[in-house]
């Protein structure tokens, strides 16, 4: 089926269609929202402790703010489906979005996209200027950058696509903080280089599919195994990083140490010649998501433990 096809099978089946709670969650990817807002909250928490402010006289900021980012990023998240409708149906992993199945029309997601992200902005800059600042970055980052410029374009795409998942701690931590510290940037530089081997990870599962679409991820144009040598360097880059911010303690070096080396430990086993290359690239992705629950949440409880 063509490209046209869809389309006209999807203009047809718009009105046949009722939105749920569930289709306005898939559009503007919940678990995207999620996952950034822990990044965004333990900026703002790691504010908190190294301004020596309370965290009940900062609560009120840290609600806006994290309304205010879960707003951006649905907008923009939004956006970005209604962008890549042509090539999402091409893509057996998302045929199932509300963006290209019927339940939502061109102009909808359009203008929900675009609430969205001003009520967001509006909020953020109502805090200071810094963090609706470096909201409108982030939109800029995915939204132009990424999904308009170089996501069908460049191999570079992860990497470009990767400024953008690294501002929301940027945003929690200037909300809070009003300005940016070495230890902002750290958080920033642990998400940006964080990202590239999640991501192949999963494109290599995925590389059929991004084929198909026509989408240059590294795995679908050089393959296997200039992906595996991309991932190592990533990893490699990413262990020096937390010892830029002595301020977290030695538990803290500690326990990132051991975790990238795991990690590190888990991406030399793609290197064996019987490597199952799908199982492989999931155990990657799975330990990255592990990966960065565990160092956002221990910094936010280093960060209470001494704050008390």
């Amino acid at each position: 089926m063509t490209v046209e096809h869809v389309a006209q099978s999807r203009n047809m089946s718009i009105q046949q269609h009722k939105a749920t709670v569930k289709d306005y969650m898939k559009v503007v990817k919940s678990g995207i929202i999620q996952s950034n807002l822990i990044t965004a909250f333990t900026g703002g928490f790691l504010a908190i402790m190294l301004s020596d402010q309370s965290f009940l006289q900062s609560l009120t900021t840290m609600c806006l703010m994290m309304v205010g980012v879960a707003m951006i990023i649905g907008g923009v998240c939004v956006w970005n489906n209604y962008y890549d409708q042509d090539i999402d149906q091409l893509m057996n992993s998302k045929t199932n979005r509300p963006s290209i199945n019927g339940t939502f029309s061109d102009s909808f997601l359009f203008k929900f996209g675009l609430s969205l992200m001003l009520f967001g902005e509006l909020l953020l800059f109502m805090i200071n200027p810094i963090s609706g600042l470096l909201g409108f970055l982030g939109i800029f980052s995915y939204f132009v950058l990424y999904s308009v410029f170089t996501k069908r374009h460049f191999v570079s795409n992860t990497i470009v696509g990767s400024i953008s998942g690294a501002i929301p701690p940027l945003i929690g931590f200037a909300a809070i903080y009003n300005g940016l510290t070495l230890e902002a940037w750290v958080l920033f530089l642990i998400m940006f280089v964080w990202q590239p081997p999640h991501f192949y990870a999963l494109a290599i599962k995925r590389r059929q599919e991004y084929g198909a679409a026509g989408v240059p991820m590294l795995p679908t144009v050089y393959g296997f195994k200039r992906a595996r040598i991309s991932i190592m360097f990533w990893l490699l880059l990413l262990l020096p990083i937390p010892f830029l911010i002595p301020s977290l303690g030695s538990l803290f070096l500690v326990v990132m140490t051991v975790l990238n080396l795991i990690w590190i430990a888990i991406g030399m086993t793609g290197f064996k010649q019987s490597v199952n290359e799908e199982k492989w690239a999931m155990r990657m992705f799975l330990f990255s998501l592990n990966y960065m629950i565990i160092t956002f949440v221990m910094v936010v409880v280093i960060s209470l433990i001494e704050m008390i």
